[in-house]
């Protein structure tokens, strides 16, 4: 039985649930509707005070060998990884391997000259003004670009966007070039490094970042996998990789809701990260435009009002965190389809629990 199962039934043996607990539980329900059946599904889970009121999966997970999803599924997080390429390198500045005022090509001198000002906090943050590598995809293109791909696409352009820490633009590429950075100052592979300083001691135990293996392609390592759908002419096709999804540092984490509870957690003290970084995680450093959402942005994490959250899109899932750390409470949906996007569920999720 489920720890949330448990703990509900235990709050109604003893007669302290209350009602409005019960009712926020059902208003979700009643909104992760779509979800259920014979259908893409999700993983859902809501923690309060540290502990689990809603956890559980809707619909399925694998619609071709009819697996349904559950807590314990893995899906592919897409940008919700950024908080961990970001994590990386504020634990790599803490072991004193960096600083956040490096130039990027300090660290990847094959870049172009310009890019000498741009630093790894203005990259943390969407304000170093790269070229994005998705516009920069050969036409013909047919495999699936990796890290150094990207790497060798931005050594060869001769400008940015603007220059760099003066506006907000959006940037997998950057994120892609920070997972490069935690490779070149830990000395280990991206994969290995967010392994051992992030996902073990955390006891994540089903989290990896995704690594293509064109040798052993029926071979992926995901436990518990998710895989991607889009719907087509009121058809759910299988879309679970594209031409940009073996990128890492911008999107290739695949987790559980479980498994992040335990990041979740984490956030909250210094187990894992200092005071110090916390705080640069989450402190506005650039106003994010050209999005649908009042925000600012931190270090991997937007900002609004009381909350930190994230949301990943790539094809085939719909993923989004949010956090209102001072009332205690997390929402995280992590979704298997390309519709709908679930942030705003999230919030409506939230509102009766937050009362």
């Amino acid at each position: 039985m489920r720890l949330a199962t448990i703990l509900a039934l235990s709050l109604l043996i003893t007669g302290t649930a209350s009602a409005s607990t019960t009712d926020a539980i059902r208003n979700a329900n009643r909104l992760m509707q779509p979800y259920t059946g014979d259908v893409p599904g999700a993983s859902l889970l809501v923690i309060k005070d540290g502990k689990p009121l809603l956890d559980r999966g809707y619909g399925m997970a694998d619609l071709e060998h009819h697996v349904a999803a559950s807590p314990a599924t893995d899906y592919r997080l897409a940008s919700v990884t950024k908080q961990f390429t970001a994590a990386a390198i504020l634990l790599l500045a803490q072991d004193g391997k960096l600083k956040l005022d490096d130039s990027i090509r300090h660290w990847l001198p094959t870049l172009p000259t310009f890019t000498a000002h741009v630093t790894l906090s203005e990259l943390l943050c969407h304000t170093g003004g790269l070229l994005d590598y998705e516009d920069l995809i050969p036409p013909d293109t047919t495999k699936q670009l990796n890290d150094n791909d990207v790497l060798r696409m931005i050594a060869a352009t001769t400008h940015g966007y603007f220059p760099p820490g003066t506006a907000y633009r959006y940037s997998n590429t950057g994120f892609v070039l920070l997972g490069l950075v935690v490779e070149k100052a830990s000395g280990v592979t991206l994969q290995d490094f967010l392994a051992r300083r992030i996902f073990q001691p955390l006891h994540m135990d089903h989290t990896l970042l995704y690594v293509h293996d064109d040798t052993m392609p029926s071979k992926s390592g995901v436990p518990n996998r998710a895989y991607g759908y889009s719907e087509t002419d009121g058809q759910w096709q299988r879309t679970d990789q594209d031409l940009t999804s073996a990128t890492r540092g911008d999107g290739g984490i695949y987790s559980s809701i479980d498994d992040l509870a335990k990041w979740d957690a984490a956030l909250y003290d210094d187990r894992l990260l200092s005071d110090a970084s916390r705080k640069l995680a989450f402190s506005p450093h650039a106003k994010v435009v050209g999005e649908p959402y009042e925000a600012s942005y931190g270090y991997g994490w937007r900002i609004t009002g009381d909350t930190l959250w994230h949301s990943g899109e790539s094809i085939g899932f719909r993923n989004v965190i949010v956090r209102w750390p001072k009332q205690h409470l997390t929402v995280i949906l992590l979704s298997n389809r390309n519709d709908p996007e679930p942030y705003r569920t999230v919030l409506a999720i939230a509102e009766p629990f937050l009362h």
